[in-house]
Formats: C-alpha cells, sequence, structure tokens
C-alpha cells in the first residue's frame, strides 16, 4: 500500500482532480448516466460577461454547485447550463465610455448598425476568464450548451411572452415620472432605482413666494433640487394641519409656513412673531408670483396657485412643497388632479434626456441640472427669492450602471400591469420556500404589497427591441410574437433581432393608415433575465415538453439584492403568464464586502484577487470559508484572506493528517456477528455519530439550510483529529 505523504499542496492536488475530470469528461458523463432518473429543475440566472466575476458570483456559484450536485447524488438528473446577459446598460455603457458618446445624436451619427457591432464584440470579453474561474472553483455547469440573451432563439421567445402579455392587456403606454440615468439616457424601473442608494450631501433652500392678493406676504417652500424651480408650477399644502402667518423680527418680513415646522427656519421663539394660525385648506387656490417666466403662460390653465393633499408631512422641510409635476410622482398626480397639467396638454419638462436644460431655460440653457444649483440660487438671491440656505445629507438613488445620480423625470414608457396583481404575487410568493425564510416574509413580501407597474422599455440601441408596429396615428397597433410571423406580416425573411435588421421593416395597415412602423424602443434587460425559464428552452417553439415538465424549477439562489430584480421579475412575468410561481426552493445569500465592511472595489484595490486566493489556498478553503459563514443566512460578510488561510490550517490540514494517520495504522476489519455485544470501546461511538451525521446532513440538505450542514461538517472533522 501506497504511504501518504506527510506535507500536501491543495491548489496543486485539486489542479490533479480537475486532470482528471477532464480526461473522462465527468460532468458529462454524469449527465448522461443520469439522464433517465426524475429530474430536478435548476435555473441560473444569468451574469454579465463585460467584468470578470468576483467572490459574490463566486458564492452564489458554489451555493448553487452543492445543492445541484446533491441532488445528482441523491437520484435525480440535473441538467445545469450556463447563461449570459449579454444586452442592456452594463454593454452599452461600456460602448460610451470607449467610444465618448454622450447622448442620441452621437449614435445617429454613428449608426445602431455599427453602435450594436461594437456592443457584440465586448459581450463576450471575458467569457473564457468567466470559464476558467467557475471551472477551477470545482463547479460543475454546462458551457457547452449555454444561453445567451442575444441569441435569435432566446429572444424570439421573449417576443413570445410579450405577446401573451398584450394579449392579456397587460401592456400599455404611459406617461409617468420615472428614476431617469441621464449618463445612459434612458428610465430605469423602480425596482432599478432601488439598487444604488447612496449618502449625499445636496444643498437645501427655503424660497419665497409673494401672494397675489398680499404681496408683501410670501408662502416659503424648501427643496433639495434646486434644478427643480425653474419648472414650478405650483406649491402644495397639508390640508388638516395648522399653518401660521410669521413675521420674521430679523427682516420685518412675513411668511407663511406650517407651525410644525417653525424650526426649519427659527432657531428660537424669540426670533418671530405669530401674526395668525389656520388650517392648511384656508390656503387653497390663493395665486402666488412665479419664480421664474419661462412658463407664465400656464397661469392661464391654473398654474401657480396653492394646492393642497394630504403626502405633505411634518418631518421635514416648511410644510409646504414646491410641485415641479414633470419631475415629481407625488407633484405630477397632485397637479393633474388639479387640472394645472393634462394628458394631452404642454409638457414642462425642459430637461433633455443627458440632463442638460433645454432652450426654454434661457438662464441655464445647456447646463447639466446638478451643475445649474449654484447658478439658480446666485440668481434667486440676487432677485430676492431666496430665503435660507444650507446643505443636508440624505440617501439618494444612482444609477446602478454608471454610478451617477439619477434624477425623477417624465417619459414616455411602454409598461406591464403589475398592480392589478399584487395578491396573486403574494399568494404564489407563500407557495414558495426560502432560506433564510425572513426574507420572503418580510423584505421580499413588503416590496411585493408596494409593487408598482413595471417600466419594460428603454431608450436604447443593444437590446431585444419591442416587437409593436403602430401606424402614425397610434390608433392601430401590431404586435409580433415570432420571427415567422414577422417574415409573414413584411414579406422579409429575417434572422437576427437586433434593431438593426428589423427597424426599416413596415406593414402593411388593415384599417387604411398606410405603413405600420416599430416603435424605437428596447427591452430592459431585466425583461430578458425574467424570460430565462422560457427563453433558455426556446419556449414554446421548441421543447415544450421538456419545459412544461420542469416548471416550476426545483431550485434557484443568488444574492438577496435580487429580491428586487431577478427573483421579482421571475415572479411577475409567472404568475402573469401561468399564476404560479416559477420557482419551489430559493437560497438567498447575503453580500460579499471588503474587510473594511465597504462594497469590494476594483479601483481601490480593497480586496485579494479571487483567482491568487485560489492559487494560495485553494478552491476548496474559499468555498468552504464562504459557506461557513453569515452569508449564507443572508446576513453580509466582510471577506478577509486570513480566514480563507485559517480554514486550510485549521480544517483541511488537520482533516489530511487524520487520513495520513488512518491509512498508516490500517488493518482489516473481519466481521464477526457472535461478537458484535455492546461495546465501550470509545472509537465504536463513531460509527453511531457518523450514522447520526448522516441523517442529520440529509435532513437539512432537503430544507437548502446549508448554514447548518456546514458546520456539523466542520465540527465532525474537528472531534474527529482531536
Amino acid at each position: 500500500m501506497a504511504s501518504v505523504p506527510e506535507n500536501i499542496n491543495f491548489p496543486n492536488e485539486e489542479e490533479k482532480i480537475m486532470e482528471l475530470w477532464k480526461q473522462i469528461d465527468a460532468f458529462q458523463t454524469s449527465l448522461k448516466l443520469s439522464k433517465s432518473k426524475p429530474r430536478y429543475t435548476f435555473y441560473d440566472g444569468p451574469p454579465f460577461a463585460t467584468g470578470l466575476p468576483h467572490y459574490g458570483h463566486i458564492l452564489a456559484g458554489t451555493i448553487k454547485d452543492i445543492v445541484t450536485r446533491w441532488a445528482h447524488q441523491s437520484g435525480f438528473y440535473v441538467e445545469r447550463r450556463f447563461g449570459w446577459d449579454c444586452h442592456g446598460l452594463p454593454v452599452e455603457y461600456e460602448i460610451d465610455k470607449s467610444l465618448g458618446i454622450t447622448g442620441p445624436d452621437d449614435v445617429a451619427k454613428m449608426g445602431i448598425k455599427k453602435y450594436n457591432d461594437e456592443c457584440r464584440k465586448i459581450v463576450s470579453r471575458y467569457s473564457k476568464e468567466w470559464e476558467e474561474v467557475v471551472s477551477r472553483m470545482g463547479r460543475w455547469i454546462d458551457f457547452r450548451h449555454d444561453y445567451k440573451t442575444m441569441y435569435p432563439w432566446f429572444m424570439e421567445s421573449i417576443w413570445w411572452v410579450f405577446k401573451q402579455l398584450y394579449n392579456k392587456g397587460l401592456v400599455y403606454r404611459g406617461f409617468k415620472v420615472m428614476p431617469f440615468s441621464t449618463a445612459c439616457n434612458t428610465p430605469l424601473s423602480n425596482f432599478e432605482s432601488g439598487q444604488n442608494y447612496k449618502e449625499v450631501i445636496d444643498p437645501a433652500v427655503i424660497i419665497n413666494f409673494p401672494l397675489d392678493d398680499e404681496p408683501d406676504v410670501s408662502m416659503i417652500a424648501w427643496t433639495t433640487t434646486p434644478w427643480t424651480l425653474p419648472s414650478n408650477l405650483a406649491l402644495c399644502v397639508h390640508p388638516d394641519l395648522q399653518y401660521v402667518k410669521v413675521k420674521d423680527k430679523s427682516t420685518e418680513k412675513v411668511y407663511i409656513m406650517m407651525k410644525a415646522r417653525l424650526s426649519a427656519l427659527f432657531k428660537s421663539e424669540d426670533e418671530y412673531t405669530i401674526l395668525g394660525t389656520f388650517k392648511g385648506q384656508s390656503l387653497e387656490g390663493k395665486g402666488y408670483k412665479p419664480l421664474f417666466n419661462y412658463f407664465e403662460k400656464m397661469k392661464e390653465r391654473g398654474a401657480f396657485h396653492v394646492l393642497c393633499d394630504t403626502y405633505v408631512t411634518e418631518e421635514s422641510g416648511t410644510g409646504i412643497v414646491h410641485q415641479a409635476p414633470y419631475f415629481g410622482e407625488d407633484d405630477y398626480r397632485v397637479c393633474m388632479r388639479y387640472k394645472v397639467i393634462s394628458r394631452d396638454g404642454s409638457v414642462v419638462c425642459p430637461v433633455d434626456p443627458s440632463g442638460c436644460f433645454t432652450d426654454e431655460v434661457t438662464d441655464f440653457k445647456g447646463q447639466y441640472v446638478k451643475d445649474a444649483d449654484k447658478q439658480i440660487m446666485k440668481l434667486l438671491k440676487q432677485n430676492g427669492r431666496l430665503v435660507h440656505q444650507s446643505t443636508t445629507k440624505h440617501s439618494y438613488p444612482f444609477c446602478w450602471r454608471s454610478e451617477t445620480p439619477l434624477i425623477y423625470k417624465a417619459v414616455p414608457s411602454w409598461f406591464v400591469r403589475v398592480e392589478w396583481m399584487q395578491d396573486q404575487l403574494l399568494k404564489n410568493n407563500q407557495q414558495t420556500y426560502w432560506v433564510p425564510e425572513f426574507v420572503t416574509e418580510k423584505r421580499f413580501a413588503n416590496w411585493l404589497k408596494e409593487a408598482r407597474d413595471w417600466a419594460i422599455s428603454r431608450n436604447r440601441y443593444w437590446g431585444t427591441p419591442i416587437p409593436l408596429w403602430i401606424s402614425e396615428d397610434g390608433e392601430e397597433i401590431v404586435c409580433i410574437g415570432s420571427i415567422e410571423e414577422l417574415s409573414r406580416l413584411t414579406g422579409t425573411t429575417v434572422q437576427d433581432l437586433h434593431r438593426e435588421n428589423i427597424d426599416q421593416l413596415t406593414i402593411p395597415s388593415t384599417m387604411g393608415k398606410g405603413q405600420l412602423r416599430r416603435v424605437s424602443e428596447v427591452f430592459d434587460c431585466w425583461f430578458e433575465s425574467g424570460s430565462m425559464p422560457y427563453a433558455q428552452q426556446h419556449y414554446p417553439f421548441e421543447n415544450c415538453k421538456e419545459f412544461e415538465n420542469g416548471f416550476p424549477a426545483d431550485f434557484i439562489a443568488e444574492g438577496i439584492d435580487q429580491t428586487r430584480g431577478w427573483f421579482y421579475t421571475l415572479l411577475v412575468l409567472s404568475t402573469a403568464l401561468f399564476g404560479k410561481p416559477p420557482f419551489k426552493n430559493l437560497i438567498a445569500n447575503g453580500l460579499v464586502l471588503a474587510s473594511n465592511g465597504q462594497k469590494m472595489s476594483k479601483r481601490k484595490k480593497s480586496y485579494p484577487d479571487p483567482m491568487e486566493t485560489v492559487h494560495k489556498y485553494g478552491a476548496d478553503a474559499l468555498r468552504l470559508y464562504l459557506i461557513n459563514s453569515p452569508v449564507v443566512r443572508a446576513a453580509s460578510l466582510k471577506f478577509k484572506e486570513e480566514g480563507v488561510r485559517d480554514i486550510l490550517k485549521d480544517v483541511f490540514l488537520h482533516w489530511f493528517n487524520a487520513y495520513r494517520l488512518a491509512k498508516e495504522e490500517n488493518s482489516p476489519f473481519l466481521y464477526n456477528q457472535s461478537k458484535m455485544d455492546v461495546s465501550e470501546n470509545y472509537m465504536d461511538r463513531w460509527i453511531t455519530f457518523t450514522q447520526s451525521l448522516i441523517k442529520f446532513v440529509k435532513g437539512e440538505m432537503a430544507a437548502y439550510r446549508l448554514y447548518t450542514v456546514v458546520p456539523r461538517l466542520v465540527k465532525f472533522v474537528d472531534q474527529l483529529v482531536r
């Protein structure tokens, strides 16, 4: 019998095993051997291949690998296909940066075909590295039969999904105030905007609005977005709360503000005199002097008056909210109710897709809105309208891709109706099993209760085009659900569905309205990833039986941040299409942070390169470090390289030494029933201990509780070596 060496290099041993797997084609062979067994369905959320995998990807991949290997070893056939998210902002933003593209005009000059060709080139920039890293981590997943969201057959299934929603009356075109990325020139959905909040310091100003009937008395409003003031069309107060007419002793000026908010302007009661108290309702309809003359003609339609609504709070500001209806969701709602604005009226939205003021705002024309804040405050001060100026620190949404601050802006968009199915979403969510449970019971359920209609269109280029052909007057709409249908109605054979290949195609009107042309928008890439259960199978054009037998999926897993991303879009689409959840079991892991508790930053070099860690300590040590941590219970992990080292030193080396000792002292075991009395030998107790461990692991793995299984296994090794 060969002796076991005293020393071992774990990374080298892992590479030998990987070479063996390659020689015998271990993964594909295991799939072939289990093909006839019951099916266990797993969906792999597609990552973007525009960057290298980080510890978060490795963690999620490890969880997926453990669960799907266990399912395979428990007697199931487990198809594991790798997927790639190819479209959308991550790709386009890289191209915009490299080519110096700042807006739609630059793309128009370049041409959509050339632009999309550039996007296509970088889609798989790191695909080879991804395969190397994922394989080196010991994960078994099929790269040979992958899916890419840019494949025509994948895109065709997305068209099918959309047409089902359209035929059910769940698609509409609306004009809503939405989070808007000026860096990417496109609106974002509410769940996208919620992914990346940061603490920022913004200007906080109080502005006066002299009343028409009492020019010496001014309403005063507070805002942290001075750039919206040129678009002011109204003021809003709470109808039922107390307001005061107050005299500032230091300036002799008279203001109206909420009584509960006097502290926003005055430090003590000695600084003011209250001249009168009244409810906000009494202020309704009062007119005031506009801040600027850009839109003063709107006064004829009811602008520049005081409105009432209960969304005004006592928590911040002066209790009077300035209304810029095309830059605020509540502003839009209130002004629409008071008919200050209308769906078919003039739109007061003097900001272009790049976030710069348009010609209407003559004083700040061409300036980026955030940069214009200082100049706006300066002009207001010169005009005697600035009452108080300070700064405030608050949480503000940033674009998840460009890391630039979002603005809220009214834009036309295509929506999927979601609000109507909130109850069904909650019901379907209750049919799923999550680990840990609090994520679905609290975080995800709370998000579903506030579910909004989903803006699925993006004013971009590299993506799956929205398959709607519309007449010039907008009254005739044809929704296309397949490549065959498009070819039949346009008379053109089509193989690739990207914009450069179909934008020029027209469909003859059946109502005498000439030629129908495609709308310009493409799908939000989250719509694509939410459609992956169907599109990866090219359903319903192929593999119908395979899909229907394996839906809903038995298992999915991703980071907890996907409660507002992939988990959500999967549930919305499956509920809308089939009335049931898209998966049965889910593990949500926490976030892997840098050792200082901050988000990992490649630029700041706040974490070691994953492959360097693997080369030092081995993939098994890294895997065990990650899954034997709070991150598997959806908590955060501050990654420390010494933690991986300690796993190697305290677990794997001890385990190896125990193995080496057992091999050296090995002697044959001869079974004799007559001698099998109750034993007092300590080592015999390990038989019972081992069997109880096996029972425990089987039970906990069936419940997807890796956070109980892994510590028990580590404890077993520790007790074994002691």
